[in-house]
């Protein structure tokens, strides 16, 4: 089937190394930074677009073509997405490909991804060489941050569309680490999705909509709840700290909060930037990582059983092993570089994992330990 032809124009992907690639614009015309981050999935494109965890980041796609079935539907104004989205609208700075469909021929699809694109007022470049700049992202020695300069004169830079944003000039290369991105990320008030008898409270840091789906299909009531939410006035059965983006240091007072949490004794499963939170209350110290993990096919072992699982990451720091508290244990390790990828109390139901079990998109390899912490709950 003939893809129709659409005139461009150029753009440049400039990096913070100093290299320079041009390719054709996609999407809105607009000057856009951020940390350069990729993913290797063949889908799940508008998954990965829509996930918090990306906030302040230019997603690089590392497989050839990119939106070859259009952008789920959904309606509009209706906070729980169906799948194909993991909350409303587009979160990263821009995307980079090496190419895109400009139509679409699925049945259930609504717009094409430049449409989409264009109306969330993001940018992005194809006709990169994606594979190389993956590379790139992977072998430098300290984070890549990158501009995204569509061709022309007065071109407007994209500072508007989350608060953080609103300061930066054009000039600038946006480090999303060096701010507390989660006021820009989670709910202002609390939202209630029925589901079952048991009430489990989700500090929302950047949540994805699957975690909630998930726990909802085990049969719980998520209430989803601000960032920044004083925990001691909530009544409920266990707690989930939700996934999210930036440094764990840059989220406010939220470590003092989840130490609250654990002087109690009612579950806590921390997943991403909430495990990350949950070890710096527990007493344990974060890094960031010389080369972060990216991508849907990273590999875990559990530390006792060696069983060995695949997971989907995006993170640019970790626990440091060191730092590890008395009483607590590493439950996750990875194993192409043996940093943490999980921990647990030894005698509290207290437990977390730096990667995503709720995949959407990626592996369901570990979609188990949901399932397990509500059998605990319920327990």
């Amino acid at each position: 089937m003939k893809q129709l032809k659409k005139e461009y124009h150029k753009a440049v992907l400039e990096l913070s190394n100093g290299v320079k690639m041009e390719g054709r614009l996609i999407g809105a015309n607009v000057v856009s930074s951020g940390e350069m981050v990729f993913t290797t999935g063949m889908i799940a494109y508008s998954e990965a677009m829509t996930d918090p965890s990306y906030l302040g980041q230019i997603l690089v796609f590392s497989f050839s073509l990119i939106g070859n079935y259009g952008i789920p539907s959904f309606k509009e104004g209706d906070f729980f997405m169906p799948p194909g989205h993991e909350s409303a609208g587009i979160k990263t700075q821009g995307i980079i490909v090496s190419d895109i469909f400009y139509n679409a021929f699925h049945y259930e699809k609504s717009e094409s991804i430049q449409k989409w694109l264009e109306e969330n007022g993001v940018p992005g470049i194809a006709g990169i060489d994606t594979r190389r700049l993956t590379q790139m992202i992977r072998d430098s020695k300290k984070p890549l941050f990158g501009r995204i300069v569509p061709e022309g004169k007065n071109v407007p830079y994209i500072n508007d569309r989350f608060e953080f944003l609103k300061n930066f000039s054009r000039k600038e290369f946006v480090d999303p680490s060096k701010y507390n991105l989660l006021p820009s990320a989670s709910v202002k008030e609390p939202i209630v999705f029925e589901g079952g008898n048991k009430k489990i409270a989700l500090l929302d840091f950047g949540v994805k909509r699957n975690i909630i789906r998930i726990l909802q299909n085990h049969g719980c009531t998520v209430t989803v709840y601000p960032w920044d939410t004083d925990v001691t006035k909530v009544d409920a059965d266990a707690w989930v700290l939700s996934n999210g983006p930036g440094d764990p240091k840059q989220s406010g007072d939220s470590i003092a909060r989840v130490k609250t949490l654990l002087k109690g004794s009612k579950p806590v499963l921390g997943i991403c930037l909430g495990h990350q939170i949950l070890a710096l209350a527990a007493g344990a110290k974060t890094m960031r990582m010389i080369r972060g993990h990216r991508s849907l096919n990273q590999p875990v072992f559990n530390v006792k059983t060696r069983k060995a699982f695949i997971t989907s990451q995006n993170h640019s720091f970790a626990v440091d092993k060191k730092f590890l508290p008395s009483g607590w244990e590493v439950w996750f390790e990875n194993a192409n570089d043996f940093t943490i990828e999980g921990i647990r109390h030894k005698t509290k139901p207290f437990m977390s994992t730096q990667f995503h079990p709720e995949a959407s998109g990626g592996p369901n390899d570990t979609a188990w330990i949901i399932k397990d912490f509500v059998a605990l709950i319920k327990r």
